[in-house]
């Protein structure tokens, strides 16, 4: 068996190299693999037409040249549906959501697709100090603070702006103490569907006071198509020697550990599912993944994973200019969801989320990338999802 999942990986690393986007087929089903074809509709722009706190919310339809297709709300920024071809040329949504606003607001919701910030990820306790002044945020997740808090911009409306059928600009002023951070602070989001088939995501911001600041999106991802009960036997490459162990409660203990001989070693293509259950106690903790990953060094722009379906042929690589990234295998999906697109549940492990990022928990961690923007400075960071197809 592992010198058949050797020559599989070998022939999906020289496609990777090879093989470039396919023409996408105008039909809006979505195909599972090349015998079976799981029907996910379309969210309806109906269902997102609301007005939250005075501001209205809409959805936004992004369409590149070959007819591969982003659906995105301004309510929180959330990616709804992700339209881009398997290997016969059909349309897959690769991203888990909803059909309509009401089930993104329901308590428990977690995050599809949303912005995620002011700070992505957890910081312990919700305590931070910040030149000698302490902070308390809100706590949301057990005695930490994950992805902003309560008030984090995933349940905000954001000014939206289409200037071209590919591109949407994203605006949301952050008042100083919104969800106790320091600083008024102005962020632009800007979603590009490029025409070979990239979701370019670029954030931007500025503040009139000291802050932290680290921005991802929450994208599910499953490359089966969204509805598809699992993404365990997706290869997944990850560009990271390093990973940062945590505690219980998922904070990172400060410590950055070599991931060959564990788990965690996804230097060459591997299935997603073959050590997922191993006795670790990292795993444990998680559940399964959900720590974040060292990415080797470099400037700019640069390879951070690489995901491939050997079901659809669609391959996903991210780039990023971010120094690390969060790997999470969907362990807390519980299947109960009976409101996904197409009124499919979405279970245990039936997606995956790749988030760019700086450490969770920098602020409380001196030895890790600092996260902290200055009223001079201006934050800027882009990271790309790069859809392709191997045969």
């Amino acid at each position: 068996m592992k010198k058949n999942h050797n020559l599989i990986y070998l022939s999906i690393i020289l496609f990777l190299s090879m093989t470039g986007c396919e023409n996408n087929s105008k039909s809006k089903s979505v195909s599972t693999d090349s015998t079976s074809v799981l029907k996910v509709t379309v969210p309806d722009a109906g269902g997102f037409e609301e007005t939250i706190n005075g501001k209205a919310v809409v959805l936004y339809t992004l369409k590149n040249k070959n007819g591969a297709e982003a659906a995105i709300t301004n309510y929180g920024g959330r990616l709804v549906s992700l339209l881009v071809p398997d290997r016969n040329q059909k349309l897959v949504d690769v991203v888990l959501g909803y059909d309509s606003l009401k089930s993104y607001r329901k308590k428990g919701e977690p995050y599809f697709g949303a912005i995620i910030g002011r700070y992505g990820n957890r910081i312990a306790k919700g305590r931070f100090v910040l030149e000698g002044k302490p902070y308390q945020l809100q706590v949301n997740d057990g005695t930490n603070t994950l992805h902003g808090g309560f008030d984090g911009f995933f349940g905000q409306v954001w000014t939206a702006k289409q200037s071209d059928k590919q591109t949407l600009e994203l605006s949301y002023f952050s008042k100083d103490k919104e969800a106790g951070y320091p600083g008024n602070l102005t962020v632009k989001v800007t979603y590009k569907l490029t025409d070979d088939n990239a979701l370019r995501i670029s954030y931007s911001a500025v503040t009139d006071k000291t802050t932290i600041i680290n921005l991802t999106n929450h994208a599910y991802f499953n490359l089966n198509g969204a509805g598809n009960e699992t993404i365990t036997d997706h290869l997944l490459t990850i560009d990271a020697d390093t990973y940062t162990p945590v505690d219980k409660t998922l904070i990172p203990t400060g410590k950055i550990e070599k991931v060959s001989g564990t788990p965690f070693d996804f230097t060459k293509p591997t299935l997603i599912g073959e050590r997922i259950n191993a006795k670790n106690e990292q795993l444990e903790y998680g559940k399964g993944y959900d720590h974040n990953f060292v990415l080797r060094a470099g400037t700019g722009l640069r390879k951070a994973a690489t995901v491939v379906s050997p079901k659809t042929g669609i391959a996903m690589e991210v780039l990023t200019e971010e120094p690390g990234i969060q790997f999470y295998s969907g362990n807390f999906l519980t299947g109960k969801d009976q409101d996904g697109k197409g009124k499919v549940t979405y279970g245990h492990r039936s997606a995956f989320c790749l988030e760019t990022q700086h450490f969770p928990d920098a602020p409380n961690q001196p030895s890790f990338p600092a996260t902290v923007l200055q009223p001079e400075n201006e934050y800027k960071t882009v990271t790309v999802y790069q859809f392709s197809v191997v045969k």
